[in-house]
């Protein structure tokens, strides 16, 4: 089993600057991708995707966020970073960190944290 433990989450005004950690724990021998997803209020419970980043450092991004947003990661720490620069009040939201992994059987799983809210006010 796989925890994500999310933090950095808050509330800033718009133009303003963020920055999301996740650090993953347990029963890890690998992890490939990490990312961040995001749920907006009134979207339902569709995660968007907002960011992910391979072991490799390969990154991606949503279009709604390039050039704003930065993913990073720690692979000694099991950890992923967003940095959320000029943040507008779309980008309000609750984030989740993903994480594929393998454990030491090989078993591939997918995890996700609890979320962490992310308020931009204008």
């Amino acid at each position: 089993q796989v925890q994500l433990v999310e933090s950095g989450g808050g509330l800033v005004q718009t133009g303003g600057s963020l920055r999301l950690s996740c650090t993953a724990s347990g029963s890890i021998f690998s992890i490939n991708g990490m990312g961040w997803y995001r749920q907006a209020p009134g979207k339902g419970k569709q995660r968007a995707l907002v960011a992910t980043i391979t072991s490799g450092g390969s990154t991606n991004y949503a279009d709604s966020v390039k050039g704003r947003f930065t993913i990073s990661r720690d692979n000694a720490k099991n950890t992923v970073y967003l940095q959320m620069n000029s943040l507008k009040s779309e980008d309000t939201a609750v984030y989740y960190c993903n994480a594929d992994s393998a454990g030491y059987s090989g078993r591939r799983l997918v995890s996700w944290g609890q979320g962490t809210q992310v308020t931009v006010s204008s």
